[in-house]
């Protein structure tokens, strides 16, 4: 694909957002985050010239590879994956723009000590498990508010910024729009929360319909 074609082939995936955001208000605005883990540096690279900044990866080597490779350009880096807790200096090290999956108490403590430690402050999202799948990492959604209260007076170098969830794994459209509400409903009781990232390359216009206004787009950001 030339980058003219490719070009074209994201305006389609902008249209499609638009269109989406539309159907909820004219001021709802949407942040798309190309999930870049099976993409090259050099397709970042041709991403980036065509107008896309904010970048996701789920690994932390693969993130501090690509990093280091694309120096140059001023690129928004997100972390997606799960954290492991002997990873967070290498995070850290990296110092993304937002780790979107804090998915325990346990690591917000562990994340809270590591940072102060290092004087820093790190933007995060909470994960919920909104669809309560074992598969998934997150909170459950009963237990969403009190720990994201709990992490804002007891992790003062964490600066929570919102949720973020994965649809549930679902062919059924109205288990997997319930899954997206029930995110939606508990990140519009949380003060100060300005981020609700959900949505992915199959299920991203219906996130988009209930509220989400980031998505992660992987698959069709690319042409893979």
């Amino acid at each position: 694909m030339t980058t003219i074609e490719h070009k074209l082939y994201i305006d389609d995936v902008i249209r499609r957002v638009e269109t989406a955001r539309l159907k909820v208000s004219g001021h709802h605005i949407v942040k798309i985050v190309a999930v870049s883990k099976y993409s090259s540096a050099d397709e970042i690279s041709t991403l980036y010239s065509i107008g896309q900044r904010a970048f996701g990866e789920n690994k932390v080597q693969d993130l501090k590879a690509k990093a280091i490779a694309l120096d140059a350009l001023p690129l928004e880096w997100h972390f997606i994956g799960n954290l492991q807790k002997n990873k967070i200096n290498n995070l850290l090290d990296i110092d993304p723009t937002l780790f979107q999956a804090l998915d325990s108490l346990e690591l917000a403590y562990e994340l809270q000590k590591k940072l102060e430690a290092k004087d820093m402050t790190l933007e995060c999202l909470m994960q919920i498990n909104s669809a309560k799948e074992e598969s998934k990492h997150g909170f459950m959604p009963e237990d969403a508010k009190e720990a994201y209260l709990r992490i804002l007076k007891q992790c003062p170098n964490i600066k929570l910024k919102g949720v973020m969830s994965i649809g549930a794994h679902s062919k059924d459209k109205e288990v997997i729009k319930k899954s997206f509400e029930t995110t939606y409903s508990i990140y519009k009781e949380l003060p100060n929360a300005t981020i609700c990232s959900m949505g992915m390359s199959g299920d991203f216009e219906m996130a988009i319909e209930c509220g989400s206004n980031m998505v992660r787009l992987g698959s069709i950001m690319f042409d893979k």
